[in-house]
Order: structure tokens, then C-alpha cells, then sequence
């Protein structure tokens, strides 16, 4: 069994709770969650944090298979 890094685990899953905020902004139903996100730019905003977090999530993942790939 693989085991990810924390680091990993923990910005996906942050990226993955800017993407729900991101998704009802933009589909124009900011507003509901609260009244700075009826703009749709900051569902934007939110899409791109998320974006920002898959990649920074990224890099302990391919650290972490380099260094597996290393001692092989």
C-alpha cells in the first residue's frame, strides 16, 4: 500500500474545498453562501486558489517519487 505525504493529503483536499465555493460562484449562486461571493470574479478567484493548491500539492508527491525512484 502507498503512502502520501501529508503535505500532499492535506493542500488536494484545500484545493479541493476552494473548488466548491469557486464552482457556486461562478455558476452565479455566490450569494447564497455569503454576499461578497455574489461577484463572480471571487468564484474565480476561488478556482484559481484551488488550481494553485492541486500544484502545490504536486510537489511533495513528486519529491516523495523521486526519492522512492532513488533508492531503487
Amino acid at each position: 500500500m502507498r503512502r502520501y505525504p501529508r503535505s500532499f493529503i492535506i493542500l488536494t483536499a484545500l484545493g479541493a474545498l476552494c473548488t466548491l465555493p469557486g464552482a457556486i460562484g461562478l455558476a452565479g449562486f455566490g450569494g447564497l453562501l455569503h454576499p461578497v461571493l455574489d461577484d463572480p470574479m471571487a468564484g474565480l478567484a476561488f478556482i484559481i486558489s484551488a488550481v494553485a493548491l492541486f500544484g502545490s500539492g504536486a510537489f511533495p508527491l513528486v519529491i516523495e517519487k523521486l526519492k522512492e525512484n532513488e533508492g531503487a
